[in-house]
């Protein structure tokens, strides 16, 4: 072991957006001496392969959408050449360096020590650093923070022979030319948006998904109208699929999947890119947790409470690698008030971060947004006959001067409980849903009840006004 090189209050492992979250306020507001340890690049999932360069490719994907949709409203728009995918792609990873440089930058304004190395822990006290030269440094630390994220799922060449020949969701922001033909395994948000991005760019997409509708874990309505969407809109949708096998071709590079699915078995060739997009699991493994005596989860998730205590004293965890709500502003929420509630003094004593009403967007086509119980998780929580559910199904007034063929459903459930019709479950799915969900979903965190979304004045014309008229 190296020798105790440096001290400090708090040493968070993983440059993310919780483990930057938590470094920042507790150096930058309460004073503590602070130190991030990071092997890769500042930012974490989100920042680099995560939600914003998705957020980029999704404004360009409906861009996209928006050029065929401006003909409708009698604008004749010549296209002189193709998407320029290649340049579309350096100018976002250009727009992620910088980011990552602004995120250094503020570490250094709020006094963070940042370390470029690989962190393992010794002990409850103690880690040992390995830096980019290769030599080692131990670091004393009277808190520490395991705030480490996940990294994408692969089946392994054992499960499905050539599955190394695709690549994971990580993979998709290294794709340089624009491919002609993909297949996507998954079913989860992050497939989803992939398919939707690449069929709007017109890319001959196929997802590929256990069961007969993809988002599993949203309400209902938006499982089913969303999955008969992407099929109306072009994506080839080959449900209670499997993956037997994958070929590559040595002279073209081309793929050729061979699947199981509901029409029986089948191939696919000519396949540009195969992405799996299967799940994450938590980078929990070689960093010294269970030596220091850090329990984990059977799925390698490290086991917290509400407040992310680990179970060792002054070893906390949180974000992606606690398995809670895994979303970037959950992450920098609970690294703040983690923070708050180690160096804020008494009145922060109780600070932690509440994982109910959490919401969330889904960046397909169209969006999806989500905050509270689906109705099935409302009908096990407070029964049938204490639920009063308001739905509404109608076309935006966006595709009014469009043909029949082109216009996208919009569709709204609300989900209100007891006689005071306590608004438990919101869920919209059309255009827009993200930026709308944000002020609804405060009325929902305050309590709002039915009547309360009667008694606010609708705002005409737009579609957010048919969530306040339900009957």
């Amino acid at each position: 072991m190296a020798p105790i090189s440096k001290e400090t209050d708090l040493l968070v492992i993983g440059g993310g957006s919780g483990g930057l979250g938590c470094a920042r306020m507790a150096s930058g507001k309460f004073g503590a001496k602070a130190m991030i340890v990071e092997a890769g690049r500042l930012g974490g999932t989100c920042v680099n392969v995560g939600c914003v360069p998705k957020k980029v490719t999704f404004n360009a994907a409906a861009l996209a959408e928006a050029i065929h949709d401006a003909r409708a409203y009698g604008f004749s728009v010549q296209e002189t050449k193709p998407f320029d995918f290649t340049t579309f792609k350096h100018k976002r990873d250009a727009y992620v360096e910088r980011l990552n440089g602004i995120y250094e930058r503020n570490l250094a304004k709020d006094n963070v020590e940042y370390v470029h190395g690989w962190a393992r822990l010794l002990n409850r006290n103690e880690v040992e650093i390995t830096l980019d030269d290769g030599s080692k440094t131990t670091v004393r630390a009277n808190k520490i923070l395991v705030a480490v994220g996940g990294q994408p799922i692969k089946p392994s060449p054992g499960e499905i022979p050539g599955a190394e020949h695709g690549i994971d969701s990580d993979g998709f922001f290294d794709i340089e030319v624009l491919p002609k033909k993909v297949a996507l395994v998954g079913a989860g948000y992050i497939a989803v948006e992939f398919a939707g991005m690449l069929n709007a760019f017109g890319t001959e997409t196929h997802l590929f998904i256990r069961a007969n509708t993809f988002l599993r874990h949203f309400d209902p309505m938006i499982q089913e109208s969303l999955t008969a969407e992407y099929e109306r809109i072009g994506v080839h949708l080959h449900k209670e699929s499997s993956q037997s096998k994958v070929e590559k071709d040595p002279s073209t590079g081309k793929l050729t999947l061979h699947y199981k699915d509901s029409n029986g078995e089948g191939k696919l060739e000519d396949i540009d890119h195969l992405i799996w997009a299967i799940g994450r699991t938590p980078m929990t493994k070689n960093i010294g947790l269970e030596e220091a005596g850090v329990k984990l989860d059977e799925r390698g998730y490290v086991v917290t409470d509400e407040y992310q205590n680990t179970t060792v004293d002054n070893i906390y965890a949180l974000g992606d690698v606690s398995g809670r709500v895994e979303l970037t502003p959950v992450a920098i929420a609970a690294g703040r008030r983690l923070a708050e509630r180690l160096y804020g003094g008494e009145q922060f004593k109780a600070a932690r971060i509440d994982y109910d009403n959490v919401p969330s967007v889904v960046f397909a086509h169209p969006e999806v947004g989500s905050i509270g119980l689906t109705e099935p998780e409302a009908v096990e929580r407070y029964g049938r006959d204490n639920l009063k559910v308001y739905q509404t199904s109608f076309t935006a007034m966006y595709y009014a001067m469009m043909e029949p063929q082109d216009k996208a459903p919009t569709k709204y459930k609300v989900i209100c409980a007891g006689p005071e019709e306590k608004v438990v479950g919101l869920h919209i799915m059309g255009l827009g849903s993200g930026e709308m969900l944000q002020g609804f979903g405060v009325a929902v965190k305050m309590g709002a009840t039915k009547k309360d979304l009667d008694a606010c004045i609708p705002i005409h014309p737009t579609s957010a006004e048919e969530l306040v008229t339900l009957k």
